[in-house]
């Protein structure tokens, strides 16, 4: 697949097209590609196809559809999970044992069984954890993975790109050895190492010091302590570029900086059987998705305010982070923003005045009944929705490759914001009042085993199961 560096940003989709989908479902809505999700999969898979061993790790929190986790385990990609309910998700895609991964913090009993039951990789946080394991959950598996956290800054060609000790994940060098001593006297037998130290790095570099890194660490550790380490995880980290202007990381790259460390460092120490994981939700997700949403008012103060049918709500990254997602203007995606465009705020209908898409956004002349683009919300953005305001979350469309749009999440209603209330009278009564769920559109078969597959694991939770 080919990197762009181009100053601009095009829809995958055009606007005719767009107003089709909304004739059928209203906008708000997110659009995700199948064919970018895909073709993103694959060049990482080529990037990394020097080492046999190598599985991307999709970080389920990045994208939770199984219709997107389902597609991407096609290309051969497993899961990343951190939660009970990842796990299930995981699991009903078919996805578990070694091709899920673990990976939590502070983490509730029944995470940790559920894991166990399910025989994903268990990638510990802390030296806590091996202890509450052992107290709480059994023996422990013969493959195990903890997370380091080697502290101080993580330097890359362009300065510091990350505070590794300032964040709450993984253990300390000397933890790590700990762990490890204590992890082989009680029988395990393969080792796995990660580390994820910088977000939504812009670089090729950041992946191969990681590396190289990571790769020192086990080769000491594997002779110091006698243990196999069976795989190096490199996380997440690698970023896209967001801004028009950005030079897209170059993935090829990045994955032959990785098979050089890995020549130098691993080869020689006699470890050329470590297999390389990796964990890019972001990467890969994050281009193949949009927010699509359309201008319902124009208000014109101290600013000049776009007010959409989205907010902060549907994406929060912005608000959040002060994140930066680009906007298209669908209908004008080619009019030059060098030469006559507007400054607009875009912002949604909370209760916040942090609620705004985008400030002071230079784009083409906007008028109500537009529909506005916002590009790379592939991933860490549906998921991050949440309800204040009464707001509800929005649907979830699948652009397939033969060019149909799937719904593969229906957009909330009112009955479902009331769902969790009916213990109360007055939340009953509204309940009643929104009336039923929409109908379910039709199910494949692995709809049918998620529904049974939860269930079991919803009783086996309640029951205490070990």
């Amino acid at each position: 697949m080919q990197v762009s560096t181009s100053a601009t940003k095009r829809p995958f989709v055009t606007r005719e097209r767009l107003e089709q989908i909304a004739q059928i479902h209203p906008t708000p809505f997110y659009l995700y590609s199948e064919d970018l999700l895909r073709a993103r999969a694959r060049a990482l898979n080529e990037a990394f196809a020097w080492n046999p061993g190598f599985r991307e790790h999709f970080a389920v929190k990045a994208t939770p559809n199984p219709a997107i986790i389902r597609i991407l385990a096609e290309e051969g990609c497993g899961t990343d999970c951190a939660s009970l309910t990842e796990l299930m998700l995981s699991d009903a895609c078919g996805i578990s044992g070694e091709a899920a991964m673990f990976t939590s913090n502070d983490t509730p009993l029944a995470d940790y069984r559920l894991a166990r039951d399910l025989g994903a990789t268990i990638n510990f946080d802390s030296l806590d954890q091996l202890g509450f394991w052992r107290d709480n959950v059994g023996e422990f598996p013969r493959t195990v993975c903890c997370r380091v956290n080697p502290g101080g800054d993580f330097e890359a060609a362009n300065g510091i790109i990350g505070t590794p000790q300032d964040s709450k994940f993984g253990m300390t060098v000397p933890q790590l050895r700990e762990a490890f001593l204590t992890l082989r006297d009680a029988g395990v037998k393969e080792f796995g190492i990660h580390a994820f130290l910088a977000s939504n790095t812009l670089g090729d570099d950041y992946y191969p010091r990681l590396a190289r890194r990571l790769f020192h660490l086990a080769a000491d550790l594997s002779h110091e302590l006698c243990v196999h380490v069976a795989f190096v995880d490199l996380s997440g980290g690698i970023g896209i570029a967001y801004e028009p202007g950005q030079r897209e990381n170059d993935i090829r790259a990045i994955g032959e900086g990785v098979r050089r460390a890995y020549e130098e460092v691993l080869v020689p120490a006699g470890m050329g059987d470590v297999s390389i994981r990796s964990e890019l939700g972001r990467w890969i997700a994050a281009p193949a998705g949009a927010l699509v949403t359309r201008v319902i008012h124009h208000k014109v103060t101290y600013h000049d305010y776009l007010g959409v049918d989205a907010c902060s709500a549907n994406l929060m990254r912005p608000a959040m982070y002060g994140a930066y997602h680009h906007i298209s203007v669908m209908g004008r995606e080619d009019e030059s923003v060098g030469g006559t465009y507007h400054k607009y705020d875009v912002v949604g209908g909370l209760c916040e005045n942090s609620d705004q898409l985008a400030r002071e956004r230079p784009l083409p002349h906007t008028e109500v009944g537009d529909l506005l683009f916002v590009h790379d919300c592939g991933a860490h953005g549906h998921s991050m929705g949440y309800n204040y305001n009464g707001r509800l979350r929005s649907a979830e469309l699948l652009l397939q490759s033969d060019g149909d749009v799937r719904l593969i999440r229906r957009a909330e209603t009112p009955a479902d914001y009331f769902a969790t209330l009916d213990v109360t009278p007055e939340g009953a009564a509204k309940a009643v009042a929104a009336g039923p769920a929409p109908p379910r559109h039709p199910r494949s078969r692995g709809d049918t085993h998620w529904r049974a597959d939860a269930r079991h694991h919803q009783e086996g939770t309640t029951h205490g199961r070990t």
